[in-house]
């Protein structure tokens, strides 16, 4: 099979949360350039219908759906609408996510007796309750069909200790994890995949886009890495067009570090 066949999504229906931004726009980006058609899901209605143009000019086949992903009832629509005018939902991307701010490294805020309770209740409602929903309404479609493939993000800050960022944060990255491992022996014999990518530090705008516009949380962060440097969001496109194409086919049930060699 020649490359350009194993990486194929033309014609699949691609749906992705948090895509009006960093990884998640980088996600809709790879899957729209690359033929498939894809639902851009996002609380950002601005920034979503600015992306969703600019893709649209590009020859994109894209649309865009205002969601807010700790809605249930709103998730679950979005999702059965996007697989009702499609016919299908070949790779879902469940994305949207936050920060639970400095970890204690950076801040004495960030430290374990400081931890926020709204802000703790917050970041698991949007990063481990909404990316539950959103594994079981597509798995709903998948198992139907018989095929697809669900890719998560997690975080490196899921696998091991990074002081860098909140406790509440690396709770729910962790948490995601072995909700992707679950999921995978679950679905597997539907031929529906779920993977989790496991981001390093990447240039996005999680907490406030701070590594763009701090240098010396920039320069902090990038000595954690043995590569040096923060990935730009483009550099993730290549494991996300993996996981959701046909070269992917018999990966399921992994968390994929993608970190400069953080976690080796």
């Amino acid at each position: 099979m020649k490359v350009g066949e194993l990486f194929d999504v033309k014609g699949h229906v691609a749906f992705v949360t948090g895509a009006a931004s960093g990884l998640g726009l980088a996600y809709a980006e790879v899957m729209a350039e690359n033929g498939a058609k894809t639902v851009l899901a996002d609380v950002d209605t601005g920034a979503l219908e600015k992306e969703v143009t600019r893709l649209e000019a590009a020859g994109c086949d894209v649309e865009g759906a205002t969601v807010d992903v700790t809605d249930a009832d709103q998730l679950r629509a979005a999702l059965d609408g996007a697989a009702a005018r499609h016919g299908r939902l070949d790779a879902v991307f469940a994305n949207a996510g936050m920060s639970s701010g400095p970890g204690f490294s950076l801040s004495p805020t960030g430290g374990i007796e400081n931890i926020d309770s709204d802000v703790y209740r917050r970041v698991i409602d949007l990063n481990l309750t909404s990316v539950l929903r959103t594994v079981q309404f597509s798995a709903r479609h998948m198992k139907r069909q018989r095929s697809g493939s669900i890719v998560v993000t997690g975080s490196i800050a899921g696998i091991h200790a990074e002081s860098y960022v909140g406790y509440p944060y690396i709770a729910t990255k962790a948490a995601v994890h072995n909700l992707v491992r679950q999921a995978a022996t679950e679905l597997a014999p539907f031929n529906v995949r779920i993977n989790a990518i496991a981001p390093g530090p990447f240039l996005t705008n999680i907490r406030g886009g701070v590594m763009r516009k701090d240098p010396e949380v920039a320069k902090h962060v990038a000595e954690t890495v043995p590569m040096g440097r923060i990935a730009k969001t483009d550099e993730i496109k290549g494991l996300a067009l993996l996981l959701a194409s046909p070269a992917g086919s018999f990966i399921t049930g992994a968390v994929i570090p993608i970190d400069g060699g953080t976690t080796a």
